[in-house]
């Protein structure tokens, strides 16, 4: 069994939402705690987080689904207790609206990142103070791109970064050492 194998053999655990809604998450490798939100498909980036447990504790989860953000927003702030204090946040899509969405309620994250979420109202950003990197890919439509950029604009500490060939299905093995570098600067 190869090293990544061995690592997408998690951990498996569960944490009870505010709701009494149990949620159940993984967590691969060790080091600095990292949630990965998937998108609507409800896909965890399973391949991503195998990448990523080389040097972080990758956590997990699968969303409830469509509903209320309030609820969905007390889901992931479950699973940041049980990733660990100041646990940076990935979201991917929809997952990427939840991140901001969380980190704009309070939610107690440390460097936030996101994949071409879908576009928030400019209130909700205003109240992100975490560190945001926002990255799209360059084989994206010209709209998406153009919304990435104008995330980065809103978000009062947010920074860009286009990848190059990238389009919503991003790679893996393209997006990891981008989030690497950046929670290495954000935990400075």
């Amino acid at each position: 069994m190869d090293e990544v194998s061995t690592m997408l053999s998690g951990v498996r655990g569960r944490v009870v939402s505010r709701d009494g809604t149990g949620i159940a998450y993984e967590r691969y490798g060790d080091g600095r705690p990292l949630v990965l939100v998937g998108g609507a498909d409800g896909g965890t980036g399973r391949a991503l987080a195998g990448l990523l447990a080389r040097r972080f504790s990758v956590v997990t989860y699968e969303r409830r689904g469509a509903g209320a953000v309030e609820r969905e927003i007390e889901d992931l702030a479950a699973v940041l207790a049980a990733a660990g204090p100041g646990a940076a946040v990935h979201g991917t899509e929809t997952g990427g609206v939840l991140a901001l969405a969380g980190a704009a309620a309070g939610l107690p994250v440390g460097a936030v990142s996101v994949y071409e979420p879908e576009p928030l109202a400019d209130g909700l950003l205003r109240a992100v103070h975490a560190r945001v990197l926002v990255v799209d890919g360059g084989a994206s439509p010209a709209e998406t791109r153009q919304a990435a950029r104008a995330l980065t604009a809103a978000l009062p500490r947010a920074r860009h970064r286009t990848l190059t060939g990238q389009t919503h299905e991003v790679a893996p093995h393209v997006l990891a050492p981008v989030l690497e570098e950046f929670l290495d600067e954000s935990s400075v």
